[in-house]
């Protein structure tokens, strides 16, 4: 079985979907289905988007476009990727293994009493999911100043303004979601220093 046939298989599979109804819906026979699946033959771009629809996916998913991905989707807690340290103190770590495709950049930052998110993120089209692990802090989104504490979250469109004060006397903590990715922050690991972080 060719790769591709191997991903309409199992997403079939997983969709709890016979051979014959994916067929039929992708207006395509069940043989020609099954010869797809068993690479022998190979569908057209039409009959491919026909098939991707019916299961709910993407072409590009199909014909593995994302298959840079690592196979181990697991970063454990002490391999974090320490990214850098801005001129306040605060510190900004990767939360994913650095991959080509990623869609999403997933970080943790570690902002100590007086100081910011500075320097880390700035405007760009996309967007930004920001949950506060930790702390209290000042969320500057354009003119507006919100207060967000442990728990609190915020979603906002990267191309505002924004940045993270932490005024308190205690060590803030927040998880940040950008999409797409800061590029900057998916750096070669020979461009990016490495640390391990100890379990606090």
């Amino acid at each position: 079985m060719n790769r591709l046939g191997g991903r309409i298989r199992n997403r079939r599979e997983a969709l709890h979907m016979s051979l014959g109804v994916v067929a039929q819906k992708a207006g395509i026979s069940s043989s020609a289905l099954s010869q797809i699946e068993n690479a022998k033959a190979f569908p057209s771009i039409v009959t491919l988007k026909a098939v991707a629809d019916v299961l709910h996916i993407t072409v590009g998913e199909l014909i593995g476009e994302n298959e840079t991905i690592k196979h181990s989707p697991l970063l454990i807690q002490k391999d974090r990727i320490f990214i850098k340290q801005n001129t306040t103190g605060a510190r900004l770590y990767s939360l994913s293994h650095r991959e080509t495709a990623k869609q999403m950049g997933t970080y943790l930052i570690e902002i100590p009493p007086n100081s910011d998110t500075d320097d880390f993120f700035a405007e760009h089209r996309g967007q930004e999911f920001c949950h506060v692990l930790k702390g209290e802090v000042q969320f500057e989104l354009d003119k507006k100043t919100f207060v967000a504490i442990e728990g609190d979250s915020l979603y906002y469109n990267s191309f505002k303004h924004h940045k993270v004060i932490n005024q308190k006397e205690e060590q803030a903590i927040i998880l940040w979601v950008v999409t797409p990715p800061d590029t900057h922050c998916e750096l070669p690991a020979s461009n990016i220093e490495t640390e391990r972080i100890i379990n606090k």
